[in-house]
């Protein structure tokens, strides 16, 4: 198949950039990376990219396609060529471009170590030199963020670092949480107390474009929220962050909304309220500031209510993130078919399901 390409070159000598474009022969099963590597090997032998293992497990080839970041040896060319489209690639964002589509992730890795990414234990040793062993739904918790390649592509796409590159960023809190829900760990609260600094979870605008652009399903944002929750669960909620989070339930559960008048003095104090007085004038007389009193209150709250009731009294022993890897388990059961009603052997009988499982008899 014929294949277009527009790639952004770089000479970090002269920083000069420049767009080029190639034409090339690719077989139809060809991923981007593999026609990376038909214009090295014919074109140009002086573009620089990288790549090690080509099946989407060693993270090497973060790139940028048409703006999004992806990993080249996933993407197939097939369609793309089918339909005509000549995409652009480019280096990955929020870190420095080295030449051409190679950046520097020395930024990326000392974020990483800033979390101290490795196991802390906080168990004694079973005796007579047996193997601590911890039960798989306690491992569970963490079950997503195990499957971080450190491909670098969630920090690529975060807006939160590419207005503030102090922010740790998404890679480096989605492995902080792979030791945080690690029941092995000693640090936990450590950890968490480290994790809501200035420049720690609560600065990240929940855009989710790394849940979106993440390839092997970590969810770095959801992560994110699992600290935030585990965070004020502890009572670590020092933050604004936390401070607002907590106010946002509180406005919700009593009338059903958040009351924005309310959310300075809640959040900032008193005093950071009183230096904005002028500001809130301003919003007031253009109609922008509801009147405090009385609080309006949403026609059905109750709604509001039952569903905090749900959520924090009755789920009690679900709190922090606890709470949202529930949910998480829930949603793939829905992602999947499952309504709560079919049986196993009801969902593999599917005409689109997955092929059942072989187990042997003594294991089924």
């Amino acid at each position: 198949m014929q294949v277009g390409l527009k790639i952004w070159r770089f000479n970090s000598r002269s920083g000069e950039r420049e767009l080029q474009e190639f034409e090339i022969d690719a077989p139809e099963e060809a991923t981007l990376l593999d026609c990376l590597d038909i214009v090295k090997d014919r074109h140009d032998g002086s573009l620089a990219y990288r790549k090690s293992c080509r099946m989407m497990i060693c993270g090497s080839c973060g790139m940028r396609m048409d703006g999004a970041a992806v990993l080249a040896c996933k993407v197939r060319m097939y369609d793309v060529a089918q339909e005509g489209r000549v995409p652009v690639i480019s280096a990955m964002g929020n870190l420095p471009i080295v030449k051409d589509l190679v950046v520097d992730m020395d930024p990326f890795w000392d974020k990483f170590r800033s979390v101290d990414p490795y196991l802390q234990p906080g168990y004694q040793e079973p005796p007579d030199g047996r193997e601590h062993l911890i039960r798989q739904e306690r491992m569970n918790v963490i079950h997503k963020e195990a499957l971080c390649i450190n491909c670098g592509l969630c920090v690529s796409e975060c807006n939160s670092m590419e207005s503030d590159p102090r922010f740790v960023g998404p890679q480096a809190l989605a492995k902080a949480m792979r030791f945080v829900g690690d029941p092995r760990d000693g640090q936990k609260l450590a950890r968490l107390e480290k994790l809501n600094g200035e420049h720690g979870i609560w600065q990240c605008t929940r855009c989710y474009f790394c849940n979106e652009r993440c390839p092997k399903g970590v969810d770095p944002r959801d992560a994110i929220a699992k600290l935030g929750a585990e965070s004020i669960k502890e009572g670590i909620d020092r933050d604004m962050g936390a401070k607002h989070a907590k106010w946002f339930v509180t406005s919700a559960k009593t009338t059903g909304w958040l009351r924005e008048t309310e959310l300075v003095p809640k959040t900032q104090g008193v005093v950071a309220a009183i230096k904005q007085t002028k500001f809130a004038l301003d919003l007031a007389v253009k109609g922008k500031v509801p009147p405090p009193f009385p609080p309006h209150v949403a026609k059905d709250v109750r709604e509001a209510r039952r569903l905090y009731d749900l959520t924090v009294r009755e789920s009690s022993d679900r709190r922090g993130y606890d709470g949202i890897v529930q949910g998480e388990h829930a949603l793939a059961r829905l992602a999947h078919g499952h309504s709560g009603e079919e049986t196993l052997e009801q969902i593999y009988d599917r005409p689109d399901a997955f092929h059942r499982p072989y187990l042997p008899d003594d294991a089924a």
